[in-house]
C-alpha cells in the first residue's frame, strides 16, 4: 500500500485526460520537491514505568570474583546489591545513546502513572517532570492513564505539556466524550516526524477492553477496535505519502504480534502493557526472565518485515532499536537490545545490622563482570534529574502524613478468630469472626477493582491494627507494606473453594504460616479446623460486589477474583491460585495493594463516610471451629487455631 494515493491520483488523471495512457511511474521519485531515499532510524523507548521513578536493586552473584571485601568473621562475600534503572540513570542513558545515534526517536508506550507513593502523593506531577527530563517525541496512552478518570488524565497531561518538550500524546482509538476533560487538544491519533527529509508516521493505540473494564474512563469516552483503527490510520498516512510507519501501542506483546499479521503497511511496533522483557540469555543470567527476542521480527499480511519491541517495566531498562528503511519505506533490517543502566556503587551485607560499600578495586571487578553482558551499562545518574527526584523525596515524609479519611472505631487485627494478636483490642473483639481490618482490606480491593466479583486477602499481608481517628497515606503503607500488586483471576466456584482449603492446609498440615488464613469480600464461609484436609470449609456463599443477596456458591460458575500477586502466584500455600496464575488466566492491574486501600478510603471520604467495621453478615468467616473442635460461636473458652 506504500504511496497508493499518489498512484491512484495519476491513474485517475490518465483515465480522465489521456483515455488510458501507459502508466510507468516510480512513486517514490515523482515528487519534484523531495527524492525519497533510504534512511536509518534509532528508536529509544520505554513503557509501563508506573510511577517507579527511583532506582531499584537486584542481587548479583560475586562468589567467583575473589573480592577483597569480607563479611563479619572474615566470611566471603557471595553477592552484592546492584542499583539499576530509575530516571536519573535513564536520563543519562537516553542522552548518551541519542548523542551517538542517527535520526533518534524517543518514545514511551504508556502506563506512565499509578503504582507507587509518587503517584499517590503527586498525582502525576513527579512522573511528568521525570518524563520531561527525557523529552519524548511521542507518548501513547495506556489503560492506567485513565485510573482517575478523564479529568485526572487531563491534569497529568497538563503537567507533561508544561515542561516545554512538545511531546505528542497519541491515542488513535480513544474517542473522548463530548464533556470529557481531554476532548479538546489533548490527544491526537498520530504524529509525523521528519528525519533527513523523510517523514515517519507514529500512530498511538491503547488497549480497549482492559481500559474500559479495569480503569475509570468517563462513561461517554469510547475505545475503538485496535486493529481496525490501526489500519485506518496506516492507510491515512500512506495516502499522505508517508511510507515509514510506527505503531506506538499499549496493547501487550502477544496482541501486537497477532495484530501485525492482520495489518498492511506497518513497519515497527513499539509496545507496552504486558511488561514484557525481550532479550537473550544475558537477562536470564542476571536472574530476570525474557519472554522473547529483541527485536521480535514478524511479517504483516503482505509478507513485509515488521519489527516488534517492548522494554519491560518500572523504568528498569531503555530499549534501543536501530531500523534501516529502503527508499520505498520497507524495513531492510532491524537490530538492537534493551540497555540496563547500573550504578558503579555496590553494597554488601557485612553483618545482620550493617551494610557496607565495596572498595574501588572490588567495584571494578564487579563492573567488569556485569558489563560482560552487552546489555548492562554502568551509568552515572544525571545530576539535574537526581536533584529533581530528591526534591520530591524531601516532601514525602510531610506528604505521607496527609489525611485521606477518618476511622470511626478501632479496627482490630488478628490472623484467625481467637488468636489474640491485636495490640489495640481485647481478645474478645476478634474471637468469633476474626480480623476487622483484614476483611476491610479485601472489601477495598474488590470495590476499587471494577471487574471483580470477590476479593481475597491473606491474613499475613495485613500488618497492624488501625486506631480510630485520622487515616493518612503513611497509615496505608504501614498497614500494607509489601510491593504487591492487585491481580484478577477468572475462577470457577469449585476453584474458589479449593483456594480456601489450600490456605487452611498450609498452616494445619504443612506447618506453614498462620498468615495464610483467608479473608474475603463478597464471599463468606464456615471453617472447621478440626476436620480433615479438604473438608474444612463449608456453607460457602457469594454476593458479588456485595451488591445483592447471599447465595450458595455455584461450583460450576465462573467468578472474577481480585487478590494480591503474592498469593495469586501460589505463594503462602495458595496452590490453586498458582495453577490458574501460571496458566496465564489472570490480569495484573499493576496497582499496588496499598494504593487500592488508599483509593477506597478516599472514595469513602468523598461520600462523607468513615472507614468502619463491616456488618457482621459481610465478615468472611461466619462460623469458626478450632483445631480442638471448640466452636467460637457457642463457647467462650476455646484454645485457639
Amino acid at each position: 500500500m506504500k504511496n497508493l494515493f499518489k498512484v491512484s491520483l495519476v491513474s485517475a488523471a490518465c483515465t480522465a485526460l489521456l483515455a488510458g495512457c501507459n502508466l510507468d511511474i516510480n512513486v517514490n521519485d515523482n515528487d519534484d520537491e523531495h527524492q525519497a531515499k533510504a534512511i536509518d532510524v534509532t528508536i529509544l523507548h520505554m513503557n509501563d514505568h508506573h510511577s517507579h521513578i527511583a532506582a531499584d536493586s537486584f542481587d548479583f552473584d560475586v562468589s567467583t570474583l575473589s573480592l577483597s571485601a569480607k563479611a563479619e568473621n572474615d566470611a566471603a562475600i557471595n553477592e552484592v546489591e546492584v542499583s539499576y534503572g530509575g530516571f536519573p540513570m535513564l536520563v543519562s542513558l537516553f542522552e548518551q545513546q541519542a548523542a551517538n545515534s542517527k535520526n533518534v526517536l524517543k518514545l514511551h508506550s504508556g502506563d506512565a502513572i499509578t503504582g507507587t507513593l509518587y503517584y499517590s502523593l503527586y498525582k502525576g506531577e513527579a512522573d511528568a517532570a521525570m518524563m520531561n527530563q527525557v523529552c519524548f517525541d511521542a507518548f501513547a496512552l495506556g489503560n492506567h492513564e485513565f485510573d482517575d478518570g478523564d479529568a485526572g488524565l487531563a491534569s497529568f497531561l497538563d503537567e507533561l505539556s508544561s515542561g516545554g518538550c512538545d511531546t505528542s500524546v497519541l491515542a488513535a482509538n480513544v474517542v473522548p466524550a463530548d464533556d470529557s476533560a481531554i476532548k479538546d487538544g489533548y490527544i491526537q491519533p498520530y504524529t509525523i516526524v521528519e528525519k533527513e527529509g523523510e517523514k515517519i508516521g507514529i500512530v498511538g493505540i491503547d488497549i480497549a477492553g482492559k481500559t474500559k473494564n479495569s480503569s475509570q474512563p468517563d462513561d461517554g469516552t469510547l475505545f475503538l477496535d485496535e486493529t481496525t483503527t490501526a489500519q485506518q490510520y496506516i492507510d491515512e498516512l500512506t495516502d499522505m505519502g508517508v511510507n515509514k510507519i510506527i505503531l506506538l501501542t499499549h496493547y501487550q506483546y502477544q496482541n501486537d504480534l497477532a495484530m501485525v499479521a492482520n495489518l498492511e503497511g506497518v513497519d515497527v511496533v513499539v509496545g507496552g502493557d504486558s511488561h514484557s522483557l525481550l532479550g537473550d540469555a544475558s537477562f536470564s543470567d542476571l536472574g530476570f526472565n525474557p519472554v522473547g527476542p529483541y527485536p521480535t521480527q514478524v511479517t504483516d499480511k503482505m509478507g513485509n518485515q515488521v519489527c516488534v519491541v517492548q522494554a519491560w517495566e518500572y523504568a528498569h531498562i531503555m530499549g534501543k532499536l536501530e531500523v534501516s528503511f529502503d527508499k520505498e519505506g520497507h524495513v531492510v533490517s532491524c537490530q538492537g537490545e534493551p540497555l540496563l543502566p547500573v550504578s558503579d556503587q555496590f553494597a554488601y551485607e557485612f553483618s545482620d545490622s550493617e551494610t557496607r560499600v565495596l572498595s574501588d578495586q572490588d567495584k571494578m571487578l564487579v563492573s567488569q563482570a556485569l558489563t560482560q553482558h552487552s546489555e548492562v551499562v554502568v551509568t552515572e545518574a544525571d545530576a539535574a534529574t537526581n536533584a529533581l527526584l530528591a526534591s520530591y523525596d524531601q516532601q514525602v515524609n510531610e506528604l505521607t502524613q496527609f489525611v485521606i479519611g477518618t476511622v470511626a472505631t478501632d479496627l482490630c487485627l488478628d490472623r484467625f478468630p481467637g488468636q489474640a494478636r491485636s495490640t489495640l483490642c481485647d481478645a474478645s473483639a476478634t474471637y468469633e469472626f476474626g480480623s476487622d481490618i483484614s476483611n476491610l482490606v479485601a472489601k477495598a480491593f474488590m470495590t476499587v477493582t471494577p471487574t471483580a466479583d470477590i476479593g481475597i486477602q491473606n491474613a499475613g499481608g495485613v500488618r497492624v491494627d488501625v486506631a480510630a481517628g485520622d487515616f493518612t497515606i503513611a497509615d496505608a503503607y504501614t498497614l500494607l507494606p509489601f510491593s504487591n500488586t492487585l491481580v484478577t483471576l477468572e475462577m470457577t466456584g469449585q476453584q474458589i473453594v479449593d483456594v480456601l482449603e489450600d490456605a487452611l492446609a498450609n498452616t494445619l498440615d504443612n506447618a506453614g504460616s498462620t498468615g495464610s488464613y483467608p479473608y474475603a469480600a463478597g464471599l463468606r464461609f464456615n471453617v472447621d479446623a478440626s476436620a480433615a484436609k479438604g473438608s474444612r470449609v463449608s456453607n460457602v456463599e457469594v454476593n458479588p460486589r456485595v451488591a445483592g443477596s447471599w447465595n450458595a456458591i455455584d461450583l460450576s460458575a465462573t467468578y472474577t477474583v481480585v487478590t494480591n500477586d503474592f498469593i495469586a502466584s501460589g505463594q503462602d500455600g495458595y496452590a490453586t491460585f498458582g495453577t490458574v496464575f501460571n496458566a496465564g488466566d489472570y490480569v495484573d492491574t499493576y496497582t499496588e495493594y496499598a494504593q487500592g486501600l488508599i483509593d477506597y478510603v478516599e472514595m469513602l471520604s468523598e461520600n462523607n463516610m468513615a472507614l468502619d467495621k463491616l456488618p457482621i453478615e459481610e465478615y468472611s468467616t461466619q462460623n469458626y471451629i478450632g483445631r480442638d473442635a471448640c466452636n467460637h460461636s457457642s463457647d467462650t473458652n476455646c484454645a485457639g487455631f
